[in-house]
């Protein structure tokens, strides 16, 4: 008799709306089609490396379409770094002891930009490994979207369309950070669905002196408040110089100490960094005369139930990750194409990020409706 093929899958990273409908997906299409057994391993690629697994039936996958955050549990922890008894060591061989011991026939991932890197990293290291794009930021490279952002969308915009209420009654200036630390996706898209007068994101280096001119015009033609929305990777044209010049400065290091040295200015100028939504509202009141106020919407944009358009997102990635299983293509991402998928090797998407690009139509629109981009 045939062996059953057996299939794992994880959830690394951050956390994001519809992550357990990716998992049903997945699962339910490689049993009731493929004739597969599943198996979940917790808390991300720790949870491999410890063998901390937990077989996905009928009965496991049933009820979790809608709900929010994963069922598997997820962490940011690396395989080939990861903190054990206060020393950080390469659990690289761990792993894949323990994929042979569950007798797996592939590994399923699903994470953002770093667990495609894990991902390559393992498949290099012999395993059969199929991951689905998954970020609020909708920043993984080579696919037209990821799990996740449709709803953080839907989340901001409804955010920003509150705000506008008690802008206008206060007459104020209402600053919105939204997620995005290097992609500007999630704030450029909720800015201009829910019409925010000025919009930041970390692509277009901002003057804030251009931001001031912006509001004071609004202002003098009688409209005495804004909606700025910024992402929280948003910088200043001479702050933005800095860090693209430390970041050149790690990637031409010559050696380990040159190395640790630019990676300690990288870093300090990401703290300097912190709190800059805050001084951002403070320099705009002072510039305009306006009174402003900050609304940091954090984790909310990641948490609650996931939106249809995720929901389908996810099923559908997921059944497509079954089928290559299936038909043993493997070091791949399933990308979404359109309303199809395509596989995509993992090694034209680890490492990449997907950034908003000048020219695109969502930022040509944003100009033409007069939304002031900073710049």
């Amino acid at each position: 008799m045939a062996r059953t093929k057996r299939v794992g899958i994880l959830t690394a990273g951050g956390d994001s709306p519809g992550l357990n409908a990716a998992i049903r997906g997945l699962g339910k299409a490689a049993i009731g089609r493929h004739r597969m057994e599943v198996v979940g391993f917790r808390d991300g690629f720790r949870g491999l490396a410890d063998d901390r697994r937990v077989r996905l039936g009928g009965t496991g996958l049933s009820g979790i379409l809608t709900v929010g955050g994963t069922i598997l549990g997820t962490s940011r922890d690396k395989p080939h770094k990861m903190a054990v008894d206060g020393q950080v060591v390469d659990r690289t061989a761990e792993i894949v002891r323990a994929y042979e011991r569950a007798g797996l026939e592939a590994l399923v991932c699903i994470g953002g930009g770093g667990t495609q890197r894990s991902a390559l990293r393992l498949a290099r290291a012999g395993l059969n490994i199929v991951t689905l794009p998954k970020t609020i930021d909708n920043d993984v490279a080579v696919t037209d979207a990821t799990i996740g952002f449709a709803t953080a969308l839907e989340i901001a915009t409804e955010a920003i369309d509150r705000l506008h209420s008690t802008a206008h009654s206060h007459h104020r200036i209402i600053v919105a950070e939204v997620m995005g630390h290097r992609a500007g996706w999630l704030a450029l898209g909720a800015g201009l669905a829910g019409g925010a007068d000025v919009i930041l994101i970390p692509e277009i280096p901002y003057n804030v002196e251009t931001v001031a001119e912006a509001i004071r015009r609004r202002s003098h033609h009688g409209t005495n408040f804004s909606i700025v929305a910024v992402a929280e990777g948003a910088r200043e044209r001479e702050d933005a110089a800095a860090y693209r010049a430390a970041e050149a400065r790690v990637g031409a290091a010559r050696d380990a100490e040159e190395k640790a040295v630019a990676v300690a200015a990288l870093a300090a100028l990401e703290a300097a960094h912190l709190g800059n939504t805050l001084r951002l509202a403070h320099r705009l009141e002072e510039l305009t005369g306006l009174e402003s106020r900050v609304t940091i919407l954090g984790y909310v944009q990641r948490g609650g139930t996931p939106s249809p358009l995720d929901r389908l997102l996810a099923t559908r990635l997921g059944d497509a990750g079954a089928e290559l299983v299936a038909s043993r293509a493997f070091s791949v991402m399933v990308a979404a194409r359109g309303d199809g998928t395509e596989p995509v090797r993992l090694d034209r998407v680890a490492g990449k990020r997907k950034v908003v690009p000048p020219d695109h139509t969502w930022v040509a629109a944003a100009r033409h409706v007069g939304t002031c981009l900073g710049d």
